[in-house]
């Protein structure tokens, strides 16, 4: 079934998939909207991997649909997987050869024209490289070569699987600003599954979290974290007093070493709120050194809701 939907590159509804007794994908509906870099989350286990393999065709859902492109994968698999460039862990190029050699070889299995080799060498920035044998490669060239195979034949989606993973930090910022430049340079949905958080929040626009195989927190990222309000450190003279006085008044507060931090409701004027708690403070005698405010983590968001309640 052709689905006709022009601001989605991956739509789900009710993607289910057992192993045995084990529930990995539990009824995932998401939506990843075209050209968008979407940061695919969750702990070990959680169900990304057999997620990604289903979007892939390397499994078969046990109910459910997914389209990529608006092809429905398990009516058109061949048609679905033109659509997907896919990095994985496991590189699999021919050390022997060189960059450009390897990449022959997927041309041509492709039936692509030989300009393509020279598009995505331009594109992942590995022109320089390419005629190296890739057992001279560091593990950030390798990376940047899969990232060129995955994008032969210009699919207009891209599945990422840990990219960063084992680069040292020169190699993850390079990568890092590659992923964030292809939606503009190469018209490309980035859907980027990892771990490490600081990285994600630094490229994604929107955000998907997956718990015990399902889906909790979708969308995008800047409207996720103004949804859960705002936050304001207060460095002071006496904290344990200000913080019992905010208490009193009915200001939602906490102790962070020698600061208290406030918390506010989205629905909030954060400058209004805030106006109103440090006047309170003054009022009382607490010297207030300085107001600081926090911005809201992705690290925050993923903790509230990738965590089972205990």
């Amino acid at each position: 079934m052709l689905r006709t939907h022009p601001t989605l590159a991956i739509e789900t509804q009710g993607l289910t998939r057992r192993f045995g007794q084990q529930l990995a994908v539990d009824g995932i509906s998401m939506h990843v909207p075209a050209r968008s870099i979407y940061g695919f989350l969750g702990r070990n286990g959680a169900g990304k991997t057999t997620t990604i393999k289903l979007l892939l065709g390397l499994l078969q859902a046990d109910a459910g649909c997914a389209w990529v492109a608006g092809i429905d994968i398990a009516q058109h698999r061949q048609a679905a997987a033109r659509k997907i460039g896919a990095l994985l862990e496991a590189h699999g190029f021919y050390g022997n050869l060189s960059g450009r050699e390897n990449l022959d070889l997927c041309r041509r299995l492709l039936g692509l024209p030989t300009s393509e080799i020279d598009r995505v060498l331009d594109v992942t920035d590995m022109a320089a490289h390419a005629r190296k044998r890739v057992a001279d490669f560091s593990l950030g060239m390798r990376q940047r070569l899969g990232l060129a195979r995955a994008m032969l034949g210009a699919p207009p989606i891209l599945m990422l699987d840990e990219p960063t993973n084992g680069l040292d930090p020169d190699g993850i910022a390079d990568m890092r600003t590659l992923l964030r430049a292809l939606p503009e340079r190469a018209g490309t949905t980035v859907l980027v599954s990892s771990h490490l958080l600081g990285e994600v929040e630094q490229i994604a626009t929107h955000i998907g979290i997956l718990n015990q195989g399902r889906l909790v927190l979708e969308g995008a990222l800047a409207a996720l974290k103004a949804e859960v309000g705002h936050e304001v450190a207060l460095a002071v003279g006496d904290p344990e007093r200000a913080c019992a006085l905010a208490h009193a008044k009915g200001f939602a507060v906490s102790r962070d070493a020698d600061a208290l931090i406030a918390r506010f409701a989205a629905s909030e004027n954060p400058r209004d709120a805030t106006a109103a708690l440090t006047r309170l403070l003054c009022l009382e005698g607490v010297d207030i050194h300085a107001v600081t405010p926090r911005q809201h983590s992705l690290e925050a968001l993923y903790h509230r809701n990738a965590h089972p309640a205990q």
